[in-house]
């Protein structure tokens, strides 16, 4: 308790000395992490460092309690940081010392919204392209991003940023064309890669008629909050794997029902005059 009040103080006498140098050194450090936030917004290396801001908060508020334990070892995390930054963010380096180059440091992100008659129709059209493949034993892996950013994944495929469409899905899985082995990433309406290289999974206890499309698309659900559509090129069967979990033999109402669950969620009431007119509706 008197560490506690002792870091308070500490904390009012450094308020009483607050300067303009002060106020830029706050807002240069802001603007730093901002920029690497935005950097690794595309990435998996985006909730690593959530997790480091984690640690971080967790060390000052143990050591304002006086949990000398507990302190001692979030301080050694954090003086070991800097060897894992480099390892953890070496691909963000890369690309912060790229876009320096390129000027391109300061771009935004435009992020459009997306009606939901067009995710509608992206369903059914994924739905009637997965089940055609199903009927001709065509292989496929069908990532569908959701809040994860995929932006190491589409790194290693072929970009397409094309409409969601059937024929255009069916097209990119032929046997023998050039991207039909990968997988295809797929976020609201639109086709953003295909040819993508998936993490595979590290779980032994799989049957051993699993393939490699499987494989990879357990592994993705492990990284990532994913939902992977596989058919499976020996039978024809439609899985999908979502959460580290892969379910089998899939019907197309199945599936409908699945994506439309992450296509068109349910609105939740913002304010309490929405809450009340949802009641009134379900009343009515």
């Amino acid at each position: 308790m008197q560490a506690l009040i002792s870091s308070w103080e500490t904390m009012f006498g450094a308020l009483q000395k607050f300067s303009v140098l002060d106020i830029i050194d706050i807002l240069l450090v802001t603007f730093a992490i901002y920029q690497l936030l935005k950097l690794t917004w595309d990435t998996r290396a985006n909730q690593v460092l959530k997790g480091f801001g984690i640690v971080f908060v967790a060390a000052q508020v143990s050591r304002w309690i006086g949990l000398t334990a507990v302190t001692w070892f979030f301080d050694y995390i954090i003086n070991n940081l800097a060897v894992v930054l480099v390892i953890v963010f070496q691909p963000e380096f890369r690309r912060v010392l790229e876009q320096m180059g390129r000027g391109r440091i300061f771009a935004g992100k435009h992020a459009a919204r997306v009606p939901r008659e067009a995710n509608v129709r992206a369903v059914n059209e994924i739905v009637h392209a997965v089940f055609n493949m199903s009927q001709s034993k065509t292989g496929a892996l069908i990532v569908i991003q959701r809040r994860s950013h995929l932006g190491e994944i589409l790194e290693t495929g072929t970009a397409i940023d094309g409409k969601v469409s059937r024929p255009l899905i069916e097209n990119i899985f032929v046997v023998n064309t050039p991207l039909h082995d990968g997988a295809m990433v797929v976020r609201d309406d639109r086709i953003l890669a295909a040819g993508c290289f998936l993490p595979m999974t590290g779980n032994k206890d799989l049957a051993q008629d699993m393939g490699t499309r499987h494989r990879a698309a357990l592994g993705m659900s492990e990284a990532s909050d994913a939902f992977i559509i596989v058919v499976s090129e020996e039978t024809g069967i439609v899985s999908s794997a979502e959460s580290g979990l892969l379910k089998r033999g899939l019907g197309a109402d199945m599936l409908r029902a699945k994506l439309m669950e992450i296509y068109t969620p349910e609105q939740k009431p913002r304010t309490l005059m929405d809450f009340l007119n949802v009641q009134r509706g379900k009343r009515s």
